[in-house]
Parts: C-alpha cells; sequence; structure tokens
C-alpha cells in the first residue's frame, strides 16, 4: 500500500527534490540553523549529503565550511558526518558528538557554549551574525503551508523566523500522531517591547500547534523515513540508586517540612543514567499527581506518565530509547493528552522557571567545597558537551540540585574537589549536592559551613581526609577566613591527575 503524502499544500510539493540537490543550494560561508535536540527531530538526509558535497568540493581545492547553528546536541548524521569532513567553522550553543568534541580540543573548529534560553534572542538581536538558511525536519505539512513540528522544537521557530530560506526534511519515520502535541508561542519580543509569558501550570497552552513559515522561504522539501538517534541507557547501577535515595528521603523531608508541596513542584531533570534512576525512584515513592516542566522527556518520564504518577510534562524534545521510542508511537494519543513540546525559549524561560518553583535536578563534572561546580570541562581546558539548560533551571529553580557519583574513572578522579577547574555555576546557584555517599543541604549556610558539609556528606572516603587537612590548613593559614583557600594548592590535584593519572 502506498504511503500518504504528508506534503498536503500543493504548492510545497512542487519543491520536493533529493537530499543531494537540496545539499548543493548551501553554499560555502554561511551560517545554518538546524533542527534538532538531544537526538531528536534533527535533518537525517541533508546534512550527510551537505558532509559528500563538501568532501567533493574539498577535493577540488575548496574550503568548504559552513557553521552550525541548533537547539542543542543532534546525531552522528548531523554533527558527525559534518564534523568527518572538516566542514563545521562554528559550533553552537550544544553538542555531544565525539567527532566534534576533538576538533574542538584541538582547535579545529571554533565553539560557542551557551545557556539555551538565550539562545533565540542573541540570534534575534543579531549576536551571531546574520541566519542564512534554515533546515528543519518536520512530521508533515498541512494545506495551509502550516508545518507541524517532528520529536523536538528547539529554536526551529527563531531559524524559519530569521533564516533567508528554508530546507524542509518530511520524515515518515515520524509518528504522525505527533500533530497537536506542540506549543509554538508567537508572542517573545525583545526588549523594551516584551510581555510577560502567560504560563502558570506545566500543561497551559498559549500558542500555536504548528510551525509558521511563509511558502515563498522554502526552496526545497525532501522526504525521508529514518527513525530519531535513540540510545538505551544503561541500566541505573548501585550509584544511581543510591543518589535516587538520597534525593528522595530530602524529598520526604521537605514535605514534612511543609517546604514542598505532598505532589512536590514540577521537575526538571537532565538526560542520563542518574536522572532515569530518580524518575524510577519517584515512580515507586509516595508522591502522586507529580508534573514535569523540563527541557528533554526521556525513558523515565514515559514510564512515570504511563503508571499515572506523572499528570503532565512539559519539555522541547525527547531523548528515549528505542523501546520508549515505540512505546510513545504505539500510544500517541495518551501521551499527546499528557504532554506538551514547546520552543526551547519558553521551556528554558527563566522567568517561568522562577513562576513555576521548578525543582532543578542536573548532573556535574566536579563540585569543589564551597558548592561551585563544573559541568562543562574536564581537567579546566577540555569541553565535554556544554552547559546547556542546566544554568537556565539551577539560576532560577526553587531547588537546585546537582549529582554525580564521588569518584571516576574507577576512582583515580575525585567529583569533589578543593577548588573547580572551571565554573559554570557558582556557590550561589547551587544548594543541593547529591553522591552516592551522601547529600548536602547548602541553603542558608556560609562558606567555611558549605564546606565542611559537602566534605562529610558527599566526598568518597577515600578522598575524604585529604579534603578535610587542605579545608583546615586553609583556615589555619591566615589569607581570610571566608573562603580559605592555599591558593598554590588550590588546583593541584588536577595537575597530579593530569602527570600521574590519578588525584
Amino acid at each position: 500500500m502506498t504511503t500518504p503524502s504528508r506534503i498536503r499544500c500543493p504548492k510545497l510539493s512542487k519543491r520536493v527534490m533529493s537530499a543531494d540537490e537540496a545539499a548543493t543550494l548551501i553554499p560555502s560561508g554561511v551560517n545554518v540553523g538546524m533542527s534538532g535536540f538531544t537526538g531528536a527531530g534533527y535533518p537525517k538526509a541533508v546534512p550527510v549529503a551537505l558532509a559528500d558535497h563538501i568532501r567533493r568540493q574539498r577535493a577540488d581545492g575548496e574550503n568548504y565550511r559552513v557553521s552550525v547553528w541548533t537547539g542543542a546536541s543532534t546525531a552522528p548524521e548531523l554533527d558527525g558526518a559534518l564534523a568527518e569532513v572538516d566542514g563545521i567553522e562554528m559550533r553552537l550553543p550544544y553538542q555531544s558528538d565525539p567527532v566534534c568534541r576533538q576538533k574542538i580540543n584541538d582547535g579545529q573548529m571554533s565553539y560557542m557554549d551557551i545557556h539555551l534560553s538565550h539562545v533565540a534572542q542573541h540570534v534575534w538581536s543579531g549576536f551571531f551574525g546574520k541566519l542564512d538558511i534554515a533546515v528543519i525536519e518536520v512530521a508533515g505539512i498541512t494545506e495551509d503551508g502550516r508545518l507541524i513540528p517532528s520529536s523536538s522544537i528547539g529554536n526551529n521557530k527563531t531559524w524559519i523566523d530569521q533564516a533567508d530560506r528554508v530546507i524542509l526534511e518530511v520524515n515518515y519515520g515520524q509518528s504522525a500522531g505527533l500533530e497537536g502535541m506542540h506549543d509554538v508561542y508567537y508572542g517573545t519580543a525583545l526588549p523594551p517591547r516584551r510581555k510577560p509569558i502567560p504560563i502558570t501550570h506545566p500543561d497551559e497552552r498559549f500558542g500555536e500547534k504548528y510551525l509558521l513559515c511563509p511558502p515563498e522561504k522554502v526552496i526545497a522539501v525532501v522526504e525521508t523515513d529514518a527513525p530519531d538517534r535513540n540510545s538505551k541507557f544503561a541500566d541505573p547501577d548501585d550509584n544511581s540508586r543510591r543518589i535516587a535515595d538520597h534525593l528522595l528521603k530530602f524529598f520526604q523531608q521537605e514535605v514534612e517540612q511543609k517546604r514542598l508541596p505532598k505532589n512536590l513542584l514540577p521537575l526538571q531533570s537532565g538526560v542520563g543514567n542518574i536522572a532515569n534512576a530518580v524518575m524510577a525512584g519517584l515512580n515507586e515513592g509516595p508522591f502522586d499527581n507529580l508534573s514535569a516542566y523540563t527541557e528533554v522527556l526521556q525513558d523515565g518520564m514515559l514510564a512515570m506518565l504511563k503508571s499515572g504518577k506523572l499528570a503532565t510534562a512539559s519539555a522541547t524534545a525527547f531523548s528515549l530509547s528505542p523501546e520508549a521510542n515505540q512505546d510513545l508511537a504505539d500510544n500517541i494519543e495518551f501521551y499527546k493528552d499528557r504532554i506538551v513540546l514547546r520552543t526551547q525559549e519558553i521551556s528554558n524561560h527563566p522567568e517561568v522557571i522562577r513562576r513555576l518553583g521548578v525543582i532543578a535536578m542536573n548532573g556535574m563534572i566536579e563540585a569543589d567545597i564551597y558548592g561551585n561546580v563544573n559541568s562543562t570541562h574536564v581537567m579546566g581546558t577540555r569541553i565535554m558537551n556544554g552547559i546547556g539548560g542546566s544554568g537556565d533551571f539551577a539560576r532560577n529553580g526553587y531547588l537546585s540540585v546537582f549529582m554525580t557519583p564521588s569518584t571516576a574513572r574507577n576512582g583515580a578522579i575525585s567529583t569533589i574537589v578543593p577548588m573547580v577547574s572551571h565554573v559554570d555555576h557558582t556557590e550561589h546557584d547551587v544548594q543541593i549536592v547529591v553522591t552516592e555517599q551522601g547529600l548536602a543541604d547548602l541553603r542558608g549556610l556560609p562558606p567555611r559551613r558549605r564546606a565542611l558539609e559537602i566534605i562529610e556528606k558527599c566526598a568518597h572516603p577515600d578522598f575524604r581526609p585529604r579534603l578535610k587537612d587542605y579545608f583546615e590548613r586553609a583556615c589555619a593559614s591566615g589569607r581570610g577566613m571566608h573562603t580559605p583557600h592555599l591558593l598554590e594548592e588550590a588546583l593541584s590535584w588536577h595537575c597530579h591527575f593530569e602527570q600521574n593519572g590519578q588525584m
């Protein structure tokens, strides 16, 4: 049986072409805004074809490169393919591709790591230069030319609005049932014309179900049939489960002390095994009628929606295993009543996060004894992925939680250190630090008491005596008793690792 066309607009159906043909419409030197957020909703064919086009042009002696702007991380078919041919001049605002990472750390690719809530405003203000072309995956096109978003929205609205030319990928591999799940707000403006965002609960809708694009902007439509990059996360290990247990006990105490309601507050959770362990714990825990206001929905939240523990969830993208993605497709009508996908300028909006009182839970690479957190750089200089949306939520949430195992590299690295080698979240934005060892509640504590709390509760026993010794000698040094440090030793743990392979 022939699959019905998802290009229902006659005018745009005349612009269907191959990915190879569409790629030739992207010249060297341009800024390209591409869809995609955590491996969901990214264009599957045009970036690969563009990489092949760049390879051919490179063989003819042309130094062919483009700058790539997205919502967040994408997939090997986009970041990986273009990085392999050295085709990316500048990448922003977030990436997680190993080839990109290597190019960035080798100085062969420029990278701008910024808060995800800032991207749309900066582009509208022209801080990054002109956006020339948008390449956007959609699940379909309506009769009147409106675009049905796919499994992520991210910055797609901004890319379409700002770009001179638009290339669409219509992906038949995305569920047609996604139509109606999205909420695209067209009321944002630059200062001084801003108005309040009209949302007081995660399930409220106040925008359009579709992306709007003048048909005359569309220079190509490419049909694809390919799944998102769906990576299955490993099952939670003992450390992840212990971190989740500490956090759930903390939530129970907060409810008992009437600092949280019985159904908590809207949840935000980063991506990964620890986040899924926390969601699994909440799914089995005593809290009911929960809600989520986050940027990414992964397996754990889908399971909570299915069980009824989670009543509603707002995000900008999915990040699902193959099994969860199939469950989403098989039960799309059930999930569509409970999930809202928004643009990332709304999903990560600081004022909305503050108003809703979001509980922000994010991972980190390391924290220091005073509560400064590094979530982006290994040993201070080598980028891992980027800050993503963690800063948007940590700075503005009702509670700001950072989580990690207490050691890395089989115990060679302590994730609790005297001084972080790179600061993404200052001590002013960090309230709760959790490792498998315990939970440090830093609220209301001055620096020296924060240090004792983190050392006693979160540091691994193998490193705790050295941290205590460092802190005590720093206090005795007479250099200042507000935030005592030994400057000649503060980063010595990192230096020792670089020289000897262990801290």
